[in-house]
């Protein structure tokens, strides 16, 4: 009985901690995104290559952007 308790908590506890990580990733891949689209320093193909390389590799793109591409705009 009281291992089962525990048992379930542990398994909400993770669920939550899970579902925050998560939320976490899915604002940051939104600001990147949105970053991309309006960084003044990207131009034509450039920018358009970012946008697609955000969408299609949404936790990898969004690092890969944060680290090389943004460096070239200002963080709005």
């Amino acid at each position: 009985m009281i291992a089962g308790l525990i048992s379930g908590l542990f398994g909400l506890l993770l669920a939550i901690i899970g579902g925050l990580i998560s939320l976490a990733l899915f604002i940051f891949w939104v600001v990147m995104l949105i970053h991309a689209l309006t960084n003044r320093g990207l131009q034509g193909v450039e920018k358009l290559v970012w946008v697609v390389v955000i969408i299609f590799l949404p936790v990898i793109g969004s690092l890969i952007y944060f680290f090389v591409g943004r460096k070239q705009g200002v963080l709005t």
